[in-house]
C-alpha cells in the first residue's frame, strides 16, 4: 500500500485510540508537550442531543419493522451495553439482523445509522462554547463508544473539525485516565460531562488537578438528584452554552473550593 496512505491511516487511528505520541517533521514519534490547562468535553448529551437521536432511531425501527421488532432491537442494544459498557448501535443491528428477514429494510437502517444528520442535533450554543473554551486552553473531545460509529458521528456533526481533530474515544473514561493524561498531558484538567458518576470517579483519582463540570442535559441528568456519588461536581450548569460565561479563574477556583457548598452556577 502507498506509504502516504498508510501514514494517514496511522494518524487517524492514533487520534481515535488516544496514542500519547505525535509525529514530528521527520515522521518520528515524540512525547506530546504538556499544557497548563486542557478541557475534556464529552459529546453525547453534552454537545449533541443523543436522546433525540435515539427517539428518531426508535421511530425508524417502528416504521421499518414494527413495534415487536423495535423492542427486540433495543433489548439487544441494552444487553450489549451491559456487556461492553458503551453504546453499540451498529453491533446491535448486526445481531438484530440474524433473525430478521427484511433485507432491504436492514440496508436502509444501516444507511440511516451511518448517514444520520447529526449537525441537526448539536445543542444551541455548543459550537460557541467550544470556541470560548479554546480561547482559554487546549480543548479536546473525550467520548466513549465503539471505534466506527462514534467517530463517524463526531465527524458528521462537525464537532471533529470544531476542535481541529483533538478527539479521543474511550471504552470507559474513568478507567482510562492514565491513557488520557498521556494523550493530553496538562497541569490541570476541566472535565465537562452529563454523567455525574463518571465525574465523581475521575475526581477521586485526579483530585485538585481536575475541575468537574456537570451539565444538566439528557437522561442521566434527570436522575442526578437521586444519586449519592461523592465528591459532588465542582460546577453544575443547565446548558452547554452557559460555559461562555466562565473564565479560567472560575474553573480553577471551583476545583480549589470543591469541598464547599454552592457550586451550582447557571447563566
Amino acid at each position: 500500500m502507498d506509504q502516504t496512505i498508510m501514514h494517514l491511516i496511522g494518524n487517524a487511528v492514533a487520534m481515535v485510540r488516544g496514542d500519547d505520541t505525535k509525529p514530528d517533521h521527520t515522521g518520528n514519534h515524540n512525547m506530546a508537550t504538556s499544557d497548563h490547562l486542557i478541557f475534556l468535553v464529552d459529546v453525547d448529551n453534552t454537545l449533541l442531543d443523543n436522546d433525540r437521536y435515539a427517539d428518531d432511531l426508535t421511530a425508524q425501527l417502528d416504521h421499518a419493522f414494527g413495534a415487536e421488532e423495535r423492542e427486540r432491537y433495543w433489548s439487544i442494544y441494552k444487553h450489549r451495553f451491559e456487556v461492553h459498557g458503551y453504546a453499540d448501535y451498529l453491533g446491535a443491528l448486526q445481531t438484530f439482523r440474524e433473525a430478521c428477514e427484511k433485507e432491504q429494510a436492514l440496508l436502509k437502517m444501516s444507511a440511516f445509522l451511518l448517514e444520520y444528520p447529526f449537525t441537526k442535533r448539536i445543542y444551541p450554543g455548543a459550537l460557541k462554547a467550544l470556541e470560548h473554551l479554546r480561547t482559554i486552553g487546549r480543548t479536546a473531545l473525550l467520548s466513549d463508544g465503539d471505534i466506527v460509529f462514534q467517530p463517524r458521528k463526531i465527524q458528521r456533526s462537525g464537532l471533529w473539525d470544531a476542535v481541529a481533530g483533538e478527539v479521543m474515544i474511550c471504552v470507559h473514561k474513568e478507567r482510562e485516565l492514565e491513557a488520557i493524561q498521556r494523550r493530553f498531558p496538562a497541569a490541570h484538567y476541566v472535565m465537562i460531562d452529563d454523567k455525574p458518576r463518571l465525574l465523581s470517579a475521575s475526581k477521586r483519582v485526579l483530585g485538585q488537578h481536575l475541575t468537574t463540570v456537570f451539565i444538566r442535559q439528557g437522561h442521566y441528568a434527570n436522575a442526578y438528584e437521586r444519586t449519592t456519588d461523592e465528591p459532588a461536581p465542582d460546577l453544575c450548569i443547565e446548558h452547554i452554552a452557559d460555559l461562555c460565561d466562565f473564565t479560567e479563574e472560575d474553573f480553577r477556583d471551583a476545583a480549589s473550593h470543591a469541598a464547599s457548598a454552592g457550586h451550582d452556577r447557571t447563566a
